[in-house]
C-alpha cells in the first residue's frame, strides 16, 4: 500500500491545476491571467491558493528566481481517475454504466466521440 495518501484538490484548486496541466509550468500573474479571464478572481487569491496548494503537495514551485514557478505535482490522469471513482461511487452507487448512461442522455455526443466511444467498448470485449 502506497504511504503518500491523496489530497482531494478544490473546486478553485482544479482550475489552478487544469491551467498548469496546459502550460506545464507558470508563474502565479499567468496563472492568475488565464483565470480571471473568465472568473472575478483577484490576484491575492489565487496566489493564495497556490501557497496553499504549494503546502498540501499538489503543485511544486521552484523559488530559485525572484518570480516563482510552478508546476503541479499530480498528475492529470491520476486526479481524473480518482475522482471520477469518487464521483461513481457517490452519485451513482459504483454503477459505471448508469454514469455513461447520464453522460450521453444529458450532453449530445459527436459523431467522432460515439465512433471512439464504440471503439473502446470493442476493445473491453475483445479482452
Amino acid at each position: 500500500m502506497s504511504s503518500t495518501r491523496y489530497v482531494k484538490p478544490t473546486e478553485s484548486e482544479l482550475e489552478i491545476l487544469q491551467v498548469l496541466w496546459t502550460r506545464e509550468t507558470a508563474s502565479v500573474r499567468e496563472v492568475h491571467e488565464v483565470i480571471s479571464a473568465s472568473k472575478d478572481i483577484g490576484y491575492t487569491t489565487t496566489l493564495k491558493l497556490m501557497q496553499i496548494m504549494h503546502e498540501k503537495g499538489l503543485v511544486k514551485r521552484d523559488d530559485s528566481v525572484k518570480t516563482h514557478i510552478y508546476q503541479a505535482a499530480v498528475s492529470r490522469e491520476k486526479t481524473q481517475k480518482h475522482l471520477l471513482g469518487k464521483m461513481i461511487d457517490g452519485l451513482f452507487g459504483g454503477s459505471s454504466t448508469q454514469l455513461v448512461l447520464q453522460a450521453l442522455g444529458a450532453n449530445k455526443a459527436s459523431a467522432e466521440e460515439l465512433e471512439e466511444i464504440q471503439h473502446l467498448l470493442n476493445n473491453l470485449k475483445n479482452q
